[in-house]
């Protein structure tokens, strides 16, 4: 029971750890979102202002390397930030299986 105890204290800091460090990847998140959307949209003002037909502007503009580059670093944080959510899930169901194992010792005593 002890072990289970130590376990559980374990998952506990790992989950507080887990919990800070998503809000720190969804604050960087939400930036790299503003930053990759306002780059696109003065990319577009800027194209459609030289003349670009607008029924290919939005492709054009992603292509551009600096706005593909915002894009792949917002896709980045987005990964790291659902990554951090799995993470706290999978600790979560480790935590419960150690409550149903200290359940179980409990009635069996």
């Amino acid at each position: 029971m002890q072990d289970l105890v130590v376990q559980m204290t374990s998952l506990q800091n790992k989950l507080s750890t887990a919990i800070k460090e998503l809000r720190k990847r969804g604050i960087r998140k939400a930036k790299a979102e503003a930053e990759y959307r306002t780059a696109l949209a003065e990319k577009m003002l800027l194209e459609r202002d030289k003349g670009m037909p607008v029924t290919i502007i939005g492709d054009i503009c992603r292509g551009d390397n600096r706005i593909a580059e915002l894009k792949m670093k917002r896709d980045i944080t987005e990964t790291l930030y659902e990554s951090c959510k799995q993470a706290i899930y999978a600790t979560k169901l480790e935590m419960n299986i150690i409550t149903d194992f200290m359940r179980s010792e409990r009635q069996g005593t």
